[in-house]
């Protein structure tokens, strides 16, 4: 057997990736920030006893959790600013403001906005609502100011090595929970990590027919 073909069975069949070799998109999407990324799933599952024995019976299955973390590379910008500053409404979200106290224009040209609701006038305003009968009028469509309330991504993770193998696997429906950044003087770059659920995965798939190498 020629050693070329020993060679290019090996690569076909046994593969793997580095950290080098992934790239990440979100929304379709390419994150270059993303620097690490894990998540687990863990099940509720409680063994049965009976009288007359010391060893379970069977277990009940319970509720499932996806769950994870994600770091990003911090440069002069969020790495997630385009969900947060994503000018189409379907990405947008309402938040609640009080629309009897807009702001003076504080320069030429300037935009009054709304200044945003205490709780005590949130409540106030929403029991005169609702014994009035009026409709709401205290929302309106804005862009998400923290992490936590981008609406719900996916994330896409594709690995493409020199031999012209690739996977992907992806992480479906995450949502932010936390957010966290430190800078220090004894750091030669700032990181961002956020915690994240998720509604499913997908598991990881080689992709065939994706040697960008046949061309050479």
């Amino acid at each position: 057997m020629a050693q070329d073909t020993i060679v290019s069975r090996y690569n076909a069949n046994y593969t793997s990736f580095s950290g080098a070799d992934i790239v990440a998109t979100i929304n379709d999407r390419v994150i270059g920030e993303l620097q690490a990324i894990s998540y687990s799933v863990t099940r509720e599952k409680t063994p049965i006893y009976t009288m007359g024995s010391p060893d379970p019976r069977s277990f009940s299955r319970g509720k499932r959790g996806i769950a994870g973390s994600m770091v990003f590379t911090v440069f002069n910008k969020d790495a997630l600013s385009f969900l947060i500053e994503d000018p189409s409404e379907e990405n947008k979200i309402y938040t609640a403001y009080a629309n009897t106290r807009p702001t003076a224009p504080q320069e030429p040209g300037e935009v009054p906005y709304y200044e945003f609701l205490t709780p005590e006038q949130w409540e106030e305003a929403f029991n005169d609502q609702a014994n009035t009968g009026s409709p709401v009028k205290n929302f309106k469509r804005v862009n998400a100011y923290y992490v936590d309330e981008i609406k719900p991504f996916n994330v896409t993770i594709t690995l493409h090595n020199e031999y012209g193998n690739a996977a992907r696997f992806s992480i479906l429906g995450c949502e932010i929970l936390n957010e966290g950044m430190g800078m220090s003087i004894d750091d030669i770059t700032t990181e961002k990590a956020c915690t994240f659920v998720a509604r499913s995965i997908s598991r990881l798939v080689p992709i065939f027919g994706a040697d960008v190498n046949s061309d050479r």
